[in-house]
């Protein structure tokens, strides 16, 4: 398979120094990326801004903004097999940005913002026989929400997690997450790091996309081989 992964946070930039973005560290994202990797799919990495080194055997695109993103997934989509949307995409960004350093004496008390685009729904009509997977990081029962983003995005699988969690949210090396899929099931992941919860989510695509090839190419390590579905 040919997985395009995205990583970590996008910065909005409200000048050339301050930018909104969120706490997001691209570890989750960068774990699926070398699971992906280690069990022998091609894959390609988009990541905003985070303090990672690149996974061995991914080819890595840095990107900035939610538009940067956006250009990027749409460059690399048509070779995937798999979109994983793991990025912590923001939702805002200020309707301005400075081309120098603002002053704080002539800063408005008023941010302006306008809507960055939704990823998922602009490469919705790209979908095609490709899988593609989401994240719901919520505070709290991430549930309802998971399985609103789940069929709103047209999404195969959604990865939830309650990033309020010390143990389980940003900058720490373990997560604990539900899988809840498009066909009504979900499967509760106890805590584990997050380069084991990215094998469990790996594992599901590569038996999904086998499924749907209708076929039984797979390696007694229950992986699939590499190049199989192509």
């Amino acid at each position: 398979m040919h997985l395009l992964v995205t990583a970590g946070p996008t910065r909005e930039h409200l000048d050339p120094v301050r930018f909104l973005s969120n706490r997001s560290t691209g570890k989750m994202g960068f774990a699926l990326a070398a699971a992906a990797a280690e069990a022998g799919h091609a894959v390609t990495l988009v990541a905003g801004p985070v303090a990672l080194d690149t996974p061995p055997g991914t080819t890595r695109v840095d990107v900035v903004s939610a538009r940067d993103m956006l250009a990027a997934v749409q460059d690399w989509l048509p070779a995937a097999d798999v979109l994983i949307m793991s990025a912590a995409v923001a939702d805002w960004r200020p309707r301005r940005c400075a081309g120098i350093k603002l002053k704080k004496a002539s800063m408005p008390a008023t941010l302006e913002l306008e809507p960055n685009p939704d990823i998922l729904k602009t490469v919705a009509p790209l979908k095609g026989e490709r899988l593609f997977v989401g994240f719901a990081a919520e505070t709290g029962d991430p549930a309802p929400e998971a399985r609103r983003k789940l069929a709103a995005k047209g999404l195969d699988l959604i990865v939830a997690n309650d990033v309020s969690q010390t143990d389980a949210g940003f900058a720490v090396d373990t997560n604990r997450v539900v899988l809840i899929a498009a066909d009504g099931t979900s499967q509760a992941l106890p805590l584990m790091s997050k380069l084991d919860v990215a094998r469990a989510i790996m594992r599901w695509c590569e038996e999904r996309i086998s499924y749907s090839a209708g076929t039984s190419t797979r390696q007694e390590t229950g992986r699939s081989s590499p190049g199989a579905f192509r």
